[in-house]
This record gives C-alpha cells, sequence and structure tokens, in this order.
C-alpha cells in the first residue's frame, strides 16, 4: 500500500470534524503515512489509528510522547496539540502557566484575513471591545438555553430551562448584562450567574455541600464534580483555540479575561459552551459516581450531538464580520 500524505486526504472543515483525543501512557509516532499511537499489553504492542483529517485537537496526558515525524503530519492536516497532566489537568511544562493548557499550534500563516481584520477593526475601541463583550454572554445564555430546551437526557437529570429560579437568574443576567458600563461588569454578572447554576446543579443531583474548586481530590462525590468541571473545561478551551486558530484571531485579543492574561481570549470564547453543556454533566457524572474516561465520553458526545464547534465558529465569525464586510466569507 503507498503511503499517504495529509495532502492527499480529503479536506474536513474544523467546524465539522468530529474528534477530540485525549491519550495516556502511549507513544504518539508516524508509521505507513498515519499517525499511530502505540500502548503496551500483555507483552505486546497495541496500535490504533488517529483520523487527523477528521481530528481537531489532540490533548497529551502523562507518560505520553510523540514523534517529529508524527508532529510534522498534524501540523499539516491543521490539528492542535497540547500537553496536559492526567486526566486532562493541570498543565506540567516549562512555562510558567497556571491552570492552562500550552496549545501548540500548527506553523501555517495561510489562514483567513478577513477575521482578523475585523476583530482589530473594533478591538481598539474600549466601547466596542465592551459591545463584543455583551455579544458573547449573550450568545452564552442563548446557547444554554437552546440545550436544555432540546436535550431530553439533561430534563430527566432536572436541568429544566423553565424553573422559576433559572428563569429569574437569566432575567436578572440580562438587565444587568445589557446596563454594564465596564468590562468588570461583565465578569461579575457572569460570575453570579454561574454561582447560581453550580447551586441549582448541585440541588439536582444531591450533592450537598457543594464548593468550587479548582484542585479536586475526588475522595468525595462533590470533589469529583470539581474534577470533572476542570476536565471540561480543558475540553473547551482545545475548541476554542481550534476556533481562533483556523480563524486566525491570536489569543491575547480578549474581550473580557484582560488584555494582558495569557491565552485570554479562548478562555472567553470557551465561555460560550461551559454552562450549557460542561457545567450540568460534571454534577451528573459526579452523583453517578462515573469514571473520567466515561465522563470524558460523555462530554465529547454532548459537544458534537449540540454542535459546540459550529456554534463557537459562527459566533466568532459574526462578531468578527459585525464591524466589517463579509464579502467573501468562507465557511471553515
Amino acid at each position: 500500500m503507498d503511503d499517504l500524505s495529509p495532502s492527499d486526504l480529503k479536506t474536513i472543515l474544523h467546524s465539522k470534524r468530529a474528534n477530540i483525543f485525549y491519550l495516556e501512557y502511549c507513544r504518539v509516532m508516524q508509521k505507513d503515512g498515519r499517525v499511530l499511537y502505540l500502548t503496551e499489553a500483555n507483552k505486546e504492542n497495541l496500535y490504533f489509528n488517529i483520523p487527523i483529517a477528521n481530528t481537531t485537537v489532540i490533548l497529551l496526558g502523562n507518560g505520553t510522547s510523540i514523534t517529529q515525524a508524527a508532529m510534522r503530519m498534524l501540523a499539516q492536516a491543521g490539528v492542535l496539540v497540547g500537553f496536559s497532566g492526567g486526566g486532562g489537568t493541570p498543565l506540567y511544562m516549562a512555562n510558567n502557566v497556571e491552570h492552562a493548557i500550552e496549545w501548540i499550534t500548527p506553523q501555517s500563516e495561510y489562514r483567513p484575513t478577513e477575521y482578523l481584520q475585523g476583530w482589530v477593526s473594533f478591538w481598539f475601541d474600549d466601547g466596542k471591545r465592551l459591545a463584543a463583550g455583551k455579544q458573547i454572554q449573550t450568545a452564552r445564555i442563548e446557547y444554554l438555553t437552546q440545550v436544555w430546551q432540546k436535550d431530553k437526557e439533561l430534563k430527566q437529570n432536572g436541568f429544566d430551562i423553565t424553573a422559576k429560579n433559572i428563569q429569574s437568574a437569566l432575567a436578572t443576567f440580562h438587565q444587568r448584562n445589557e446596563k454594564a458600563n465596564k468590562n468588570s461588569d461583565l465578569l461579575l454578572t457572569e460570575a453570579q450567574l454561574t454561582k447560581t447554576l453550580y447551586k441549582f446543579a448541585a440541588n439536582n443531583t444531591k450533592l450537598e455541600n457543594f464548593t468550587r474548586q479548582h484542585q479536586g481530590s475526588s475522595k468525595q462525590h462533590t470533589d469529583k464534580a470539581n474534577d470533572f468541571l476542570n476536565h471540561g473545561n480543558y475540553l473547551a478551551y482545545g475548541l476554542a483555540a481550534c476556533t481562533l486558530w483556523v480563524l486566525g484571531i491570536p489569543h491575547g485579543f480578549a474581550v473580557m479575561h484582560g488584555k494582558t492574561r495569557r491565552g485570554a481570549l479562548v478562555f472567553d470564547i470557551a465561555d460560550l459552551i461551559k454552562d450549557a453543556l460542561v457545567l450540568p454533566w460534571a454534577f451528573i457524572c459526579a452523583a453517578e459516581n462515573a469514571t473520567e474516561q466515561e465522563f470524558r465520553q460523555q462530554i465529547l458526545q454532548a459537544f458534537t450531538d449540540h454542535k459546540a464547534l459550529d456554534f463557537m465558529f459562527d459566533t466568532v465569525k459574526s462578531i468578527a464580520l459585525n464591524n466589517g464586510s463579509d464579502d467573501g466569507a468562507q465557511p471553515l
């Protein structure tokens, strides 16, 4: 069989790609024109194919290594690669970044220009940047409402968008979001809503005394909920980083999380889906005492079912082109 190169494969739009891989205790390599990961079991080597043309992100956890040949093929296919600790969190790397993933992006400058130009056309104006932050927050709530109305499993677990306390919290959120005069107002409004959603989720799943902690120990179900929140958030960061890289928008052009915070725009865009998908499933899986792998499979399926990556692309493109012309814009 002749070797294949990524250029020979049919290109799948990033917004339509189906796979996110989290790997641990394996070696990623190139073999016969394919990217594989190698594991050891019962004194034999097992090879598994990674469909790079249909993959957005690969996250490498504990005990992993990767060859230069594999990285070359991943870069040519436009796959983002990140290094993390066990379970996807935290970062262990020679870079002083706390509670984050260091994404290694393929080095290609042949990316669209209209989205970056549209983004910077408003970014240096404080008022327009605030308006973009409001757009992200509004889109986030619209997506949450859409997902919770549609998803039967979430409804079965008590995540009902029509609940009085949720409707009250959303009404307050919309009022404060609209009246916000500065970035700190947006962040405070976001934090207050998220706190309400945590309480709602904890009550639904009967996880008493829940407190949000970014370092969970998994000794109790409430700690497991924190672990799953961290894990799911990092997967959301991967989707956000992929969206921004494909559209050619640098991570430093944040509209909410601060001009100097590393990768801040990634956190802005990840917020679009975290409350709608990561938050409820983290609590549900913790209440069911699920494993990390079971949670990961569930959340990745939720991303696919509710077209999370498509939603990120559509939202970012809309904001970027809001102050410019969308003539000639192509789907990605």
